[in-house]
């Protein structure tokens, strides 16, 4: 196994380990947001992430008894490389989403409007072709519940060095952390170190965080964030290089606080 593979998190490494960025997905599968600042609470999922899904054919979900699916009932990247190319924006005080591609709107709707949802459904019918099962119909979260990956996911970190470290295993001069599409980047650590973390508490601005498990990563890592290409066999890559494909760490709330990119993560 090569070297990169072994995590060590002694004291030092984690000193000017540092929040670089935030991001939320307000649609599952779709682009990201960057955020200035987020405020975090206690036991719930991060802000404004996963509030949407594009259901591809029936999926079962009941908006009244909210459960986890899998996310093949949906439109994601693993499979539907192209959602990579439309720009979504959502607009909280609205409740508008808008859909562009190539600089202009495609779609545009108040989702909480049967209107506005249809005008967003008919473009992903169109758009996806005959990669749809069935309608599509957009799914709007009730109160706590998320449209995520894990049913332990809450918020999710992504580790910079351990993306650089991927892309030196890739011979690549960088990959794009977005990729990874995770609600914090942080920077400051070594690589793989976030793997160490995991059962511990961290600390970030005013809030602190419970590491609760690593990433186990899909095919979705292999598409380029931009271009909405299959680029890259990166699962494929971890696997034979360092007998995993896990990148980033989920994380529990435990106490609420403002957290802003240039805050520092600490162990307390």
């Amino acid at each position: 196994m090569s070297e990169i593979a072994q995590p060590q998190l002694a004291a030092h490494q984690n000193d000017g380990a540092r929040l670089a960025a935030l991001y939320r997905y307000p649609v599952k599968g779709l682009s990201p947001e960057a955020m200035s600042e987020a405020h975090l609470t206690e036991d719930e999922h991060f802000p404004g992430d996963r509030l949407m899904a594009i259901e591809n054919g029936p999926s079962g979900f009941d908006p009244a008894a909210p459960e986890h699916l899998p996310k093949q009932k949906f439109l994601m990247l693993m499979r539907n490389e192209k959602l990579a190319r439309i720009a979504a924006r959502f607009e909280d005080a609205t409740r508008r989403l808008t859909l562009s591609q190539g600089g202009g709107v495609v779609a545009s709707g108040v989702v909480d409007e049967e209107t506005g949802r249809a005008a967003i459904e008919r473009f992903f019918e169109n758009y996806m072709g005959d990669e749809m099962r069935g309608p599509a119909r957009l799914l709007v979260a009730p109160p706590g519940h998320r449209f995520m990956d894990s049913r332990h996911g809450f918020l999710s970190i992504i580790n910079r060095a351990s993306v650089d470290a991927i892309a030196k295993l890739a011979n690549r001069a960088s990959i794009d952390p977005l990729r990874f599409r995770g609600n914090l980047l942080v920077e400051g650590l070594a690589p793989w170190a976030e793997f160490d973390l995991v059962g511990q508490r961290v600390k970030i601005g005013e809030a602190e965080l419970e590491i609760t498990r690593r990433i186990d990563r899909c095919a979705a890592i292999d598409v380029d964030p931009k271009a909405g290409l299959r680029d890259t066999r990166l699962v494929a890559l971890l696997e034979q290089n360092l007998a995993h494909h896990d990148c980033g760490v989920y994380a529990r709330i435990l106490r609420s606080g403002l957290i802003r990119p240039g805050d520092p993560l600490t162990v307390p």
